[in-house]
C-alpha cells in the first residue's frame, strides 16, 4: 500500500470548507482560514502558554517552563508525523530554533528581557522552549509559501538579501555596543524589496501584495502575540509589568526580524523566487 500524499489532511479540510461556504465569500474566508492554518504551530504554542498559566500550581512536581518544552517537542513531532510539515521545512525550522536561541541567550544576559519563572530546562536564564517561539515564525513562513503557492517577483539579487539579513541579525547584537543602525536597515528593506510582489493563489485566482506591506502586517500580529506572552508573565521586558502593553517600537524589531526569517526560509525554498517580474496568472 502506498503512503498518502503529504497534503492529504490540508486538501481534505480545504475541499470541505469550500463546499460549505457561500460563493460570494469563499475566497476571503479561505484566505483567513489558510493564514490560520499556516500559523497553526504558533497558535498551538500560544494556547499552551495561556493554558499552562491558567492551571499551573507552584507545588506541582515540575515547572511550567519545562512543561512548555515538552509540549513544543510534542507539537513538532506531531506536525512531522501528520505530514503537516515536510522534512525540508523542518530543516528551516531547526535553523530558526538555533538562531533564535542564540539571540535569546545574548539578550537575556544583556538585560533586554527576562524569564522570571523557575525551570530545570533553562540555559543561562533562557528556558529551552523559547527557541520554539522563533521556530513558530519559521513554520508559518514555510507553510504559508506552500499553502498559497507563493511566488516572489521580481526578487532582488540573492546575495544582497543574504547581506541585508546578516546585517539586521548582527545589529540586534551590535546596537548594545555601537550606534543602532535600524533606520538605515528599514530603508534598505524598502530599497531592496519595494518592487517585490508576493503572488499567492486562492482557488483558481491569483492575487498579489507588496512584500514590505506583508512584513508590516505580519509584524503587527507578532506584536499582538508578544503581548499575550508578557500578559501571562512568561517573559517580561526590562522594567515591564505584566499588565503593561508591549511598546509599539517592538513592531519595528519584528519587522526587521521578519526579513531575517524570510531570507532564512529562502535558503531552502528557492523555487518560490523569481528574479524578473513575472505573473503566475499567465502560466
Amino acid at each position: 500500500m502506498t503512503s498518502p500524499p503529504p497534503l492529504t489532511i490540508e486538501r481534505r479540510l480545504g475541499d470541505r470548507m469550500r463546499a460549505r461556504l457561500p460563493h460570494m465569500v469563499v475566497e476571503f474566508v479561505m484566505f483567513i482560514l489558510k493564514q490560520g492554518w499556516a500559523c497553526l504551530f504558533g497558535i498551538c504554542l500560544l494556547a499552551a502558554i495561556l493554558a499552562t498559566k491558567a492551571i499551573w500550581q507552584p507545588e506541582w512536581a515540575f515547572h511550567r517552563y519545562d512543561a512548555l518544552v515538552g509540549i513544543s517537542l510534542g507539537l513538532q513531532a506531531a506536525f512531522l508525523a501528520l505530514k503537516l510539515e515536510s522534512w525540508e521545512e523542518a530543516k528551516v525550522i531547526a535553523l530558526f530554533h538555533l538562531t533564535g536561541t542564540a539571540m535569546e541567550l545574548f539578550k537575556v544576559q544583556a538585560g533586554s528581557w527576562a524569564y522570571p519563572e523557575p525551570g530545570v530546562l533553562k540555559l543561562m536564564g533562557v528556558p529551552l522552549f523559547s527557541g520554539f517561539m522563533y521556530a513558530a515564525v519559521g513554520s508559518y513562513m514555510a507553510r504559508v509559501i506552500r499553502l498559497f503557492d507563493m511566488t516572489f517577483a521580481p526578487y532582488p539579487p540573492f546575495w544582497a538579501t543574504v547581506g541585508l539579513a546578516t546585517a539586521i541579525y548582527v545589529n540586534f547584537f551590535a546596537h548594545h555596543f555601537l550606534p543602532d543602525s535600524r533606520i538605515a536597515l528599514f530603508a534598505a528593506t524598502l530599497a531592496l524589496f519595494l518592487r517585490t510582489r508576493i503572488w499567492f493563489r486562492i482557488g483558481a485566482n491569483w492575487y498579489w501584495m507588496p512584500l514590505p506591506l506583508a512584513a508590516f502586517l505580519s509584524s503587527f500580529f507578532l506584536w499582538l502575540a508578544e503581548n499575550i506572552g508578557t500578559l501571562t508573565g512568561t517573559w517580561l521586558y526590562a522594567g515591564q509589568n505584566p499588565l503593561d502593553r508591549v511598546s509599539f517600537a517592538k513592531m519595528g524589531s519584528w519587522y526587521l526580524l521578519l526579513y531575517v526569517s524570510f531570507v532564512t526560509v529562502t535558503l531552502v525554498l528557492r523555487h518560490a523566487l523569481c528574479r524578473h517580474p513575472c505573473n503566475p496568472r499567465d502560466s
